[in-house]
C-alpha cells in the first residue's frame, strides 16, 4: 500500500462526509442540481456582509509598502490588539496583543495548540458527538482523543468525564455551539466544567488545559448566551475562526487567545507561535488579517438561520423526529427512527435527500443535518424527510 495503514485507518473514520458528497455529485449528475437535497456539509452558502466586502476592497486597493511582506509569526500586532481589545469585554480578562495568534482558521489553531501541549501518549477528552478531526489533530502530535459520552440531551455528562479524566490527561476540548448537536453550554454548565478541572488540576499539580474551539460563537439564537470560557477557568485557550460569523471559511482566518493568568502564559504563547512556523502555516494571511481588523463587531444576519432553523425543527417534530431544538450554529442531530442511522441516510438518499449518519461525529444512532442552505434546499427535503420516516417508524429499534 502507497499510504500508512494509519492513515488509511483515519481516512476510513473520517470518510461520512466525503461519502455523502460525493453521492450528491452523483444523483445531482443523474437527476438534476434541482432534484436533489444535499445537507450534508457545513458550508454555509450566506455571502460575507456588505462591511467585509468593502474592507477586503479597500485593503486591496491600500498601496502602502511592505503590506504582503512576511510579518512576525503571530501575525500582526496592530490586529491583535484590535482582537484583544475586542475579546476582553467578553470574558471578563484584559487581553492584549501579546495573548493573541493569528491563525489559519480555526484547523489551524487546534493544530498549533495541541503541538504545543502535547507529549507522547498524553490525553485529550473530547465530547460525544464530537467534530471528527479531533482524533486526527491529536494524534498528529503523539495524543490521544478520549471521547466522553454526553446526557440524552448532549449536555456535560460530568459524571463520565470525571470518570476519563487521570494522570495522562493534558487538555479538554468543547465546541459551543456545538457541532453537530446546536447545543449551547450555559453558564452553569462552563462553571461546573471550570470546577472538575481545577480539582483533577489541584489533585496532579499540574495544570489541564480547556481548549474552547467555537467558529460557531455568534451564530446563537433567542437571546441564548454563549459564555467565554476565559471568564471561568484561568488554564484556557480560545480558538476561534471568521468562517461562520461572517461567511469566509475559504479565506482560512483565525486566531488563538491565551488566558493570560494561564500557568506559564509567556512560555505557551511562545510555543504557539513557534509552532505556527514549523507546522507550515508561517503566519496567517496578511491581506485577510488586515481585512478582519476591521470587522471584529460585523456578523452575518443570524435571523436568516433562525428563521431556517425554526421551519426545520417545525418540520421534523411534525413528521415525529426527535431531535434536541438547536441554541445555535446550523445543524440538527435527530435520532434515526431505526437503530443503523447509516441504512436510514441510505434511505433518505434514495429520496435524494442527503444527510451524514452520526457515527461520523462519534455518536451511531442519530445523524447531522446541516441547514445553511438555501431555502429551496431545505423545503425541497421535507418530503423526503416524511417517505423515510414512514417508511421506518414501525419497524423495532433494533432492526
Amino acid at each position: 500500500m502507497a499510504i500508512s495503514q494509519k492513515v488509511s485507518g483515519f481516512m476510513e473514520k473520517s470518510s461520512w462526509i466525503r461519502k455523502m458528497f460525493e453521492e450528491g455529485i452523483r444523483l445531482k449528475q443523474e437527476f438534476g442540481e434541482e432534484n436533489v437535497f444535499d445537507l450534508s456539509l457545513g458550508n454555509p452558502v450566506m455571502e460575507p456582509p456588505e462591511e467585509v466586502r468593502k474592507a477586503l476592497v479597500d485593503c486591496a486597493r491600500d498601496e502602502s509598502s511592505g503590506l504582503h511582506r512576511y510579518m512576525p509569526n503571530a501575525g500582526f500586532a496592530d490586529v491583535r490588539a484590535v482582537i484583544a481589545e475586542s475579546l476582553s469585554p467578553e470574558c471578563n480578562v484584559e487581553l492584549s496583543a501579546n495573548d493573541v495568534v493569528m491563525i489559519c482558521g480555526a484547523a489551524g489553531g487546534l493544530n498549533i495548540t495541541l503541538k504545543t501541549l502535547l507529549d507522547p501518549d498524553d490525553e485529550v477528552i473530547i465530547f460525544a458527538p464530537y467534530f471528527v478531526e479531533y482524533l486526527f489533530y491529536a494524534d498528529n502530535h503523539g495524543g490521544k482523543a478520549v471521547a466522553v459520552p454526553t446526557l440524552d440531551d448532549f449536555r456535560l455528562d460530568f459524571s463520565a468525564l470525571k470518570s476519563a479524566l487521570n494522570e495522562k490527561t493534558k487538555a479538554v476540548i468543547i465546541n459551543s455551539p456545538n457541532n453537530p448537536t446546536g447545543v449551547v453550554y450555559s453558564r452553569k454548565e462552563l462553571q461546573e466544567l471550570a470546577d472538575v478541572l481545577k480539582a483533577h488540576s489541584a489533585r496532579l499539580g499540574k495544570p489541564l488545559y480547556l481548549i474552547s474551539d467555537d467558529p460557531y460563537k455568534k451564530i446563537v439564537f433567542d437571546g441564548v448566551e454563549a459564555p467565554n470560557i476565559m471568564e471561568f477557568y484561568p488554564n484556557s485557550i480560545y480558538i476561534t475562526s471568521h468562517s461562520k460569523d461572517i461567511a469566509l471559511p475559504g479565506e482560512r482566518i483565525g486566531f488563538v487567545a491565551v488566558h493570560p493568568q494561564c500557568e506559564s502564559a509567556e512560555s505557551l504563547m511562545a510555543g504557539l507561535i513557534f509552532s505556527n512556523r514549523v507546522l507550515g502555516f508561517v503566519n496567517a494571511p496578511a491581506l485577510i488579517q488586515r481585512v478582519v481588523k476591521q470587522v471584529q463587531s460585523v456578523t452575518v444576519d443570524v435571523e436568516q438561520y433562525r428563521r431556517k432553523r425554526d421551519y426545520l425543527y417545525k418540520e421534523l417534530t411534525r413528521i415525529g423526529y426527535e431531535v434536541v431544538k438547536p441554541q445555535g450554529a446550523f445543524y440538527f442531530f435527530p435520532k434515526s427512527p431505526i437503530l443503523d442511522e447509516v441504512e436510514f441516510a441510505k434511505r433518505l438518499a434514495d429520496k435524494k435527500v442527503l444527510v451524514v449518519p452520526g457515527r461520523g461525529f462519534g455518536q451511531p444512532g442519530y445523524f447531522r443535518v446541516s441547514y445553511c442552505f438555501p431555502d429551496s434546499v431545505i423545503e425541497g427535503a421535507i418530503a423526503g424527510f416524511e417517505q423515510a420516516y414512514e417508511e421506518c417508524k414501525d419497524k423495532p429499534k433494533e432492526s
